[in-house]
C-alpha cells in the first residue's frame, strides 16, 4: 500500500471513530415478544442480553423487566437502537420519557371519622399493602408508627434496601417495604450525594406527605407551625406502607418508574399510587399506562394525578381507562389572610406566614410593575426590583414565572418588609409558607389595589393572619389548577374520574427539606401543608385500600366503579359543585363523576366490572398493531380475527359521547347521529329491582335505555343494557352534559354522561 493511501486510511478510520464515539448515548426501553425466545436459551434474560450485545458490545443493561413488561432498559446510540429494532424478536424500542411530580382534615370531610367501619383494619393493623411511586420515606416520621401492628403479612416479598440515611431497621411493620431505582438517572451522572441520597430516603418531602396521605398512622396534635392543628391521618392508617424511589431532583426516568412497578408487582402490593404525569402521548408510547395495565392484570389497583395544568380543557394526563385519573377539589379549611388598604377597604386572601408580624399600623404599599423596565417586573423575578425603591415597603407582585414563595424572597431582599401575591387570572388561591408577611388575593382584589395604588398619591396597606378557619363553604371546590377534560386521547371515556381533597393538604414531611424547598428557608418541619393532584392522588389510594379490605374479592375496576358511582355532583341544597377558576358550576369535564364519598362507596349495590380482556378489547378497538397489542397483552389474548371492537362498549362507569357538528362530514343542521353503548352491571348487594332514569340538560340528545328496568337475585349476578344517543347537530365547541341513574331501593348507581359536538 502506498503511504498516501496509508496516511488517507487511518484518516478514515480514525474520523469513523471519532464519528461513532462523538454519538451521543440516550436510555431506551426494549419490549421483546416473549413468546419467540429462542430455545437456545435456557433463560430470557441470557437472551435479552445477547440481543443487546449483538446490536452494542459495550451496552450496560439498567434493568430486566419479567412482570411489567418483558424485556429490558439499556444505554444505547440512535444508530444502534436503530439495529436493536431490526432484530426478530424485538417488539419496540422506546426512548426514554422524564416524568415530572405533581405538587388532617381530609379524613373528617370524607365522613371517615363518623364512620367505624372506615377505620382500616382491626387493632393489628391490614394486610392491605399500598406501594407509592415516588421521591421515597422519612423514616422518622410519626406517621409511620407501628405501635399496635401485628406481624407483616404473610403475602408480602419485597425488601428494606439500606443505603445512606436509611437502614433496614428503619423499616418496621406500618412501613414494610422501601426500595431505590437510580440506575437511568444516575448514569447522566446526575446524582450528587451530598444533596441526594442513594437510599430510599426523601430528600424532597413530596414522597413522604404522598405516602403518609395514603396510609399515615394516627398522629395527635399535629399542625403546620399551629396551622390545621389537630390529628393528622391517613385515609387507610392500618394499612401497610411499601415505597419505590424513583424520582429524583432531575425528574422520574421512565426505566426507572417501570423497574420500580415491576418490584411493586412482584413484592405483592395491592394498591399502587403515582402521583407522577408526563406528556401526553400514546398509550403504547406510555410507560404507566402498560405498566399500570400489567398492574391491573395482576389485581393490583392504580391510582394516577390527573395534572396540574387546568383550568384550560383538554389538559389531562394518565387517561388510561384500567387506572383512576384523580383531580383536585378543596376541603372547608382555609387559612385566611388579610389586606387592609389605607382608604380602608379589607380584602380576604390566604397564607401560611408564620413569622413576625408587621408592625405599625399602616406600610408604604407600590406595585411591583411600576418600579421596573423588565418585562417581567411585575412578577417579582430575580433582580427585578431596584434596591431602595422598595425599602420598608409592602410590595404588590403578580404570579407566574417564578415560584410564589420565591417571590417573597426576592422582595426581601431588595428590602421589602411584605408581600401582597395577586393572581393574574382567576380566583384560586393555595396557602404558601412564605418567609416574609404575605397574602395572596384573586385577580379581583389584585385588580383593586393596583387601582387603590394609582389613585392615592400615598397608597399604605397592612397584612394580618386569619389563622385556621374550618366549615369553609361551598366545599368542595374544583381546583383551577386541577387538569381538565374531555379526554384528548380517547374523547369515548370520560376524564378525570372524580376528583379528592388536593388543596392544602397537611401530611408528614422529610427532615433533609425546608417546607419551601429554598435554600434560603432554614426551617424544619414534621408536617407540611402542600397542594396538586399529587394530594388528591394518594387520598384515593387510601380510599381504595378500605375498600379492598373490605371486599377482598372485589377488582381494580369495581373498586373504581365504586368511588364513581357513588360520587356527588352536587351540594346538599342541590346545586352543583364550584369551579375555583370560574365561580360557576363545574362539569363532568372538571370533577368527572364527583368528589369521592368514601362511606357510599363502601356499599354501593352494583358496579361496572372489568377484566383482562375487557381492556383488551379497548385495544383492539384503537386498531393498534399486533405487536403493540402484545406490549400489552405478552402471550396472552390477541385481536380476533373478523371481530368489530368498540371503544364505546368498554364497561365504564361514565359517558363520554362525541357527535358530529353541522360542519363535519355529511353534517348538516338536519343530519342526526345515532350511539349506542352497552354497560354491564355487577351486583354487589342484596337482590333489588333498580329502574333508570336519566337526568338531561339538552334536547339536541334523545336518550334511550333498554331495558329500563334490572331485576337481581342474588350476588354476583350480572345484567346487561344499551343506551343509545340520537343527537342532532350543533356547533363545534358545544358541551352538554347529564346523568343516567339505576335507583333501587337505598341504593343511587349514578353515572355521569358528557356529551361534546367535534
Amino acid at each position: 500500500m502506498k503511504p498516501r493511501n496509508a496516511v488517507l486510511m487511518a484518516i478514515v478510520v480514525v474520523f469513523c471513530y471519532r464519528y461513532v464515539a462523538a454519538q451521543p448515548h440516550k436510555t431506551y426501553i426494549v419490549h421483546m415478544d416473549k413468546s419467540v425466545k429462542p430455545l437456545v436459551f435456557p433463560k430470557h434474560l441470557e437472551w435479552y442480553e445477547t440481543s443487546m450485545r449483538s446490536a452494542s458490545k459495550s451496552a450496560h443493561m439498567l434493568y430486566a423487566y419479567d412482570k411489567v413488561m418483558h424485556g429490558f432498559s439499556a444505554r444505547l446510540t440512535v444508530e444502534e437502537a436503530g439495529l436493536l429494532k431490526k432484530q426478530h424478536g424485538i417488539i419496540s424500542v422506546q426512548e426514554e420519557v422524564i416524568y415530572k411530580l405533581q405538587t388532617t382534615r381530609s379524613p373528617k370531610f370524607l365522613g371517615l371519622e363518623r364512620n367505624d367501619m372506615m377505620l382500616s383494619g382491626s387493632g393489628s393493623g391490614s394486610d392491605v399493602i399500598i406501594g407509592v411511586v415516588d421521591t421515597g420515606v422519612w423514616p422518622g416520621s410519626k406517621s409511620l408508627d407501628d405501635t399496635g401492628f401485628g406481624p407483616v403479612p404473610r403475602s408480602w416479598k419485597g425488601k428494606c434496601q439500606s443505603g445512606p440515611g436509611f437502614n433496614v431497621t428503619s423499616c418496621n411493620k406500618k412501613l414494610i417495604g422501601a426500595r431505590y431505582f437510580p440506575k437511568s438517572y444516575d448514569i447522566y451522572g446526575s446524582i450528587d450525594e451530598n444533596l441526594e441520597s442513594m437510599s430510599p430516603l426523601d430528600d424532597d418531602g413530596h414522597g413522604t406527605h404522598t405516602a403518609t396521605t395514603a396510609a399515615g398512622s394516627v398522629v395527635t396534635g399535629a399542625s403546620f407551625f399551629g396551622f390545621a392543628k389537630g390529628k393528622a391521618r391517613g385515609m387507610a392508617p392500618r394499612a401497610r406502607l411499601a415505597v419505590y424511589k424513583a424520582c429524583w431532583t432531575g425528574g422520574c426516568f421512565s426505566s426507572d418508574i417501570l423497574a420500580a412497578m415491576e418490584k411493586a408487582i412482584t413484592d405483592g402490593v395491592h394498591v399502587l399510587s403515582l402521583s407522577i404525569v408526563g406528556t401526553l402521548t400514546d398509550y403504547p408510547n406510555d410507560i404507566i399506562a402498560y405498566g399500570a395495565f400489567k398492574a391491573v392484570s395482576h389485581g393490583i389497583f392504580v391510582s394516577c394525578s390527573a395534572g396540574n395544568n387546568g383550568p384550560e380543557p383538554l389538559t389531562l394526563t394518565n387517561v388510561a381507562p384500567w387506572m383512576a385519573t384523580v383531580g383536585a377539589g378543596t376541603l372547608d379549611r382555609d387559612f385566611p389572610a388579610y389586606v387592609t388598604l389605607g382608604n380602608g377597604k379589607r380584602l380576604s386572601g390566604v397564607s401560611l406566614y408564620t413569622g413576625k408580624p408587621l408592625q405599625g399600623s399602616m406600610i408604604p404599599l407600590v406595585f411591583a410593575g411600576n418600579l421596573s423596565n423588565m418585562t417581567t417586573g411585575h412578577q417579582c423575578v430575580p433582580g427585578s426590583l431596584p434596591r431602595g425603591h422598595v425599602t420598608g415597603k409592602i410590595v404588590m407582585c403578580e404570579r407566574g414565572e417564578t415560584s410564589r414563595v420565591e417571590k417573597g424572597m426576592v422582595v426581601k431582599a431588595a428590602g421589602g418588609v411584605g408581600m401582597i401575591l395577586a393572581n393574574i387570572v382567576g380566583e384560586d388561591l393555595m396557602a404558601d409558607p412564605h418567609l416574609i408577611p404575605s397574602a395572596a388575593v384573586g385577580q379581583k382584589a389584585g385588580d383593586e389595589i393596583k387601582q387603590y395604588i394609582v389613585s392615592d398619591h400615598n397608597p399604605t396597606a397592612m397584612i394580618t393572619s386569619g389563622g385556621t378557619q374550618l366549615e369553609v363553604q361551598p366545599a368542595p371546590v374544583v381546583a383551577g389548577f386541577s387538569s381538565r377534560g374531555p379526554n384528548p386521547l380517547t374523547p369515548e371515556i370520560l376524564k378525570p374520574d372524580f376528583i379528592a381533597p388536593g388543596v392544602d393538604i397537611l401530611a408528614g414531611w422529610t427532615n433533609k427539606e425546608s417546607p419551601t424547598g429554598l435554600t434560603e428557608d432554614p426551617r424544619r418541619v414534621e408536617f407540611n401543608i402542600v397542594s396538586g393532584t399529587s394530594m388528591s392522588c394518594p387520598h384515593v389510594s387510601g380510599l381504595a385500600a378500605l375498600l379492598k379490605e373490605a371486599h377482598p374479592e372485589w377488582s381494580p375496576a369495581a373498586i373504581k366503579s365504586a368511588l364513581m358511582t357513588t360520587a356527588y355532583s352536587t351540594y346538599k341544597n342541590g346545586e352543583g359543585l364550584q369551579d375555583a377558576a370560574t365561580g360557576m358550576p363545574s362539569t363532568p369535564f372538571d370533577h368527572g363523576a364527583g368528589h369521592v364519598d368514601p362511606v357510599s362507596a363502601l356499599d354501593p349495590g352494583l358496579v361496572y366490572d372489568a377484566s383482562f380482556d375487557d381492556y383488551l378489547s379497548f385495544l383492539c378497538a384503537l386498531n393498534y398493531t399486533s405487536s403493540t397489542i402484545k406490549m400489552y397483552t405478552g402471550e396472552r389474548s390477541t385481536c380476533k380475527a373478523g371481530k368489530k371492537y368498540r371503544v364505546e362498549d368498554l364497561n365504564y362507569p361514565s359517558f363520554s359521547v362525541p357527535l358530529m357538528t353541522a360542519s363535519g362530514e355529511g353534517g348538516g343542521s338536519s343530519v342526526a347521529t345515532t350511539v349506542k353503548y352497552t354497560r354491564s352491571l355487577t351486583n354487589v348487594g342484596p337482590p333489588e329491582t333498580y329502574k333508570v332514569s336519566i337526568l338531561s340538560n339538552t334536547r339536541a340528545v334523545k336518550i334511550k335505555v333498554e331495558p329500563e328496568e334490572l331485576t337481581f337475585t342474588e350476588k354476583n349476578e350480572k345484567k346487561v343494557y344499551t343506551v343509545t344517543f340520537t343527537a342532532s347537530s350543533m356547533e363545534s365547541g358545544t358541551n352538554s352534559f347529564g346523568r343516567l341513574v339505576w335507583s333501587g331501593g337505598k341504593y343511587v348507581v349514578s353515572s355521569p354522561i358528557a356529551f361534546s359536538w367535534v
